[in-house]
């Protein structure tokens, strides 16, 4: 059911000519770079890591402003931009995580809090994201946590310390539980 409405979600936006833009571009570029990035984070190759995030944020910035400055926004852009981000800090976090750095459950959490967004808004039936107040707030603090782990060890600075991250990323691990556990509390109101 779910690759049936992708599919078609992607039929119907490239029949448009909606899914080649300069934004979706910047968002595949960002995707491409996910692996990459995490695969440098585990050989601990720091100042490359460094160089992928900040052009994967840089791309982050910009396709959003750029599809709305270009009118070329879509619901598929929109789930794919909000997809690329899940998926990019997902595997940066499992990175971190695998190296001693950041709670295994995180990367974990943030999958599932990216799907249970997308159910819920019903993004894959071709409606718009519906973020919740929390859920940006985290989406924010996943890259801020890797970026301070990757920046910190690239730059060779000693802050902040492990003790620091390890401790922001429970907190993070708590607040995506309570994002989820609102977001099914907030459903079953509106059944």
């Amino acid at each position: 059911m779910l690759a049936r409405s992708c599919c078609c979600l992607l039929i119907a936006d490239a029949v448009a000519g909606a899914w080649l833009t300069w934004a979706n571009a910047l968002t595949a570029l960002r995707l491409l770079l996910a692996l990459p990035c995490a695969w440098l984070v585990t050989v601990q190759r720091w100042d490359w890591a460094a160089l992928l995030l900040t052009v994967a944020i840089l791309t982050d910035l910009l396709d959003g402003p750029l599809a709305r400055r270009l009118g070329q926004t879509s619901a598929l852009g929109g789930l794919a931009d909000h997809a690329t981000d899940a998926t990019f800090v997902a595997l940066l976090l499992a990175a971190l995580a695998s190296l001693g750095y950041l709670p295994w459950l995180l990367p974990v959490l943030v999958a599932a809090a990216f799907l249970q967004y997308t159910f819920d808004s019903r993004a894959h039936t071709g409606r718009a994201l519906r973020a919740s107040w929390l859920g940006k707030v985290n989406g924010i603090g996943y890259f801020v946590l890797a970026g301070c782990v990757v920046y910190r060890n690239g730059l060779g600075l000693g802050w902040p310390g492990d003790a620091w991250l390890d401790g922001a990323g429970w907190l993070l691990v708590l607040s995506s539980l309570a994002s989820m556990i609102d977001r099914l509390r907030l459903g079953r109101a509106a059944e």
